[in-house]
């Protein structure tokens, strides 16, 4: 299902690919590893291992780490590795589905014979997608907040997570805070800041630009003031009590902020996939291709971001879309996402075809995490929480979150980038756009009554198109 972390002995991405959880196996015994989101590794000793749920494994780890009981909801125990990421559930079996991992790379990924060959899971506690950021507010055990910081930094760093530069030096500066302390005015800081700069910010936002050209390349143009928009933000970080006086304060609370500023971005605890889309055609031969993308899904919608760019291409609630899957035989299984949009002024149906092998996982999600928001919430209790305006609102979550967006920010959505079709439906055929008003081409989507997703009728006048 999504991306990677890993080990004790900080190793690169490729590295911890070829570690196993399973260290030793004798008679009966095996030592299990488990590895945090801050690299370090939980050893556990473990009777009759091949029948061990994932729910046992979870209650042994939470054991070692004495973390409370309601750890088992905020984290999940997950298989992964650089191809592939497993959400394991309660009942799942670890270690039969490593043995049924090579099973699981050839249908889920494309990756080649070679690398499915050699690869190996590791066996991870992350994030729980299915817990609601509302709730990650109201946990108070400094240790569980500590390790859903070390996951959301590691993201961050990692671009998993794409951020604006002012963001990326707001969640720097709460990074220096927890590893540096308090700032304390001086040079020292600064050199401090300086040497583990790719420990506070993207590597993208490290690079100083060299050399005659350095200026004429956008990105590392930029780079350069990431040293010192870091150095400012990291001055005005406040402290709990309103002073600065004390290194070994509570650090409970900057993990907070931490947590807090991550959940102003759509995609803070997906589940993320890969897949690619059709670019739009472009040049006097109108050659297209496909772009590959990352598919984030979570109980508050599907984001799909730019792999390369590291931007949003489209963000979209339930509320907002209808989707559906398709693998026939020998073709490529495709998730679609359809949507509201508009075309020279005119409102339309957008369709937007994401191909890939993970498909059938992606939908399924979708499917559960609307289930789970209408299980929880069928009347949306929480929205009305937020005031009578909130009922238009695509997010089910009243965490606090602007609205107003940055010109340009990488968490907008850039629907100009996209290659969509944009239809309405009329019996079997597929019209191209004029709009009235009508129902979806797919039938699965979002049902609330008030939904603000809608479809286009076309008019009669309308030529037909082959979908």
């Amino acid at each position: 299902m999504e991306g990677a972390e890993g080990n004790g002995e900080q190793p690169g991405p490729t590295e911890r690919s070829h570690r196993s959880s399973v260290s030793s196996v004798g008679a009966r015994a095996a030592d299990v590893l488990v590895y945090l989101a801050d690299d370090t590794v939980v050893p556990l000793a473990v009777e009759n291992l091949p029948a061990l749920s994932a729910h046992e494994l979870h209650r042994a780890v939470r054991e070692v780490l004495q973390l409370p009981d309601s750890a088992l909801e905020v984290f999940a125990l997950w298989l992964v590795s650089p191809l592939l990421e497993v959400q394991l559930k309660p009942r799942h079996q670890p270690y039969k589905l490593g043995r049924q991992w090579p099973e699981l790379l050839l249908r889920f990924t494309d990756a080649p014979d070679d690398d499915v060959a050699t690869d190996e899971p590791s066996l991870q506690l992350r994030r729980n997608v299915f817990f609601p950021k509302r709730r990650e507010l109201q946990v108070q055990d400094e240790e569980v907040l500590r390790l859903l910081y070390e996951e959301a930094k590691s993201n961050v760093l990692t671009a998993r997570y794409p951020c604006d530069v002012e963001d990326c030096e707001a969640l720097g500066a709460l990074v220096c805070r927890v590893q540096l302390g308090p700032y304390q005015p001086g040079q020292s800081t600064a050199c401090a800041l300086r040497e583990k700069l790719d420990s506070f910010l993207p590597a993208h936002l490290c690079k100083r630009g060299r050399g005659l050209f350095a200026a004429f390349r956008g990105r590392e143009a930029k780079a350069g003031l990431g040293e010192q928009g870091l150095l400012n933000a990291y001055r005005q970080v406040k402290e709990a009590d309103g002073s600065s006086r004390q290194h070994e304060a509570p650090l409970g609370s900057h993990y907070r902020s931490y947590l807090l500023k991550c959940h102003e971005l759509p995609f803070y605890g997906c589940a993320f996939f890969h897949g690619e889309i059709d670019k739009p055609a472009q040049g006097f031969l109108h050659r297209g291709g496909r772009k590959p993308v990352t598919v984030a899904i979570s109980l508050e919608g599907v984001h799909v971001i730019d792999t390369r760019e590291k931007h949003v291409l489209l963000g979209l609630g339930f509320q907002e879309l209808s989707w559906d899957h398709t693998s026939p035989e020998e073709e490529e299984p495709i998730l679609w996402l359809e949507f509201d949009g508009d075309s020279e002024g005119m409102p339309v149906n957008k369709l937007l075809r994401i191909y890939s092998k993970q498909a059938e996982l992606m939908s399924g999600l979708i499917e559960y995490c609307i289930e789970l928001s209408q299980a929880a919430e069928p009347t949306g209790p929480q929205d009305s929480a937020s005031g009578p305006h909130s009922a238009s609102s695509t997010s089910p979550s009243p965490t606090q979150r602007p609205k107003l967006r940055r010109q340009g920010s990488v968490v907008c959505s850039r629907i100009q980038h996209l290659s969509t079709i944009d239809y309405v439906e009329e019996g079997k055929g597929i019209k191209r756009v004029k709009p009235k008003r009508t129902t979806s081409f797919f039938s699965r989507q979002l049902s609330l009554g008030q939904g603000s997703y809608t479809a286009v009728q076309p008019s009669d006048s309308l030529e037909q198109s082959s979908g």
